[in-house]
């Protein structure tokens, strides 16, 4: 019989005592049906004017330059895109 290590401490949870789902726990929680998520529970709520992922070709000068400006260089990027749209100078 081999002896059990002092380390080794599992504390045994039973099942039984799991907190109940009520109300409130459905009323929180996320809803799917497969992968797909109908009801989202408490969290953040959704952004109005979410940004969108593309996929953008710059030259790479271009990027070693914006890249090289450090952190939060994609949100100055968008900044400035905005800015020249909004201004009409494209």
């Amino acid at each position: 019989m081999s002896k059990k290590s002092k380390n080794m401490k599992e504390e045994w949870v039973d099942p039984d005592d799991a907190p109940e789902a009520d109300e409130e726990w459905f009323k929180n929680a996320h809803v799917y049906i497969g992968d797909t998520l109908i009801k989202r529970g408490v969290g953040r709520p959704p952004i109005k004017n979410a940004k969108e992922m593309l996929s953008l070709r710059l030259d790479s000068d271009v990027l070693e330059k914006l890249r090289a400006s450090g952190k939060g260089w994609q949100t100055r990027l968008s900044k400035h895109i905005k800015e020249a749209v909004l201004k009409g100078s494209l």
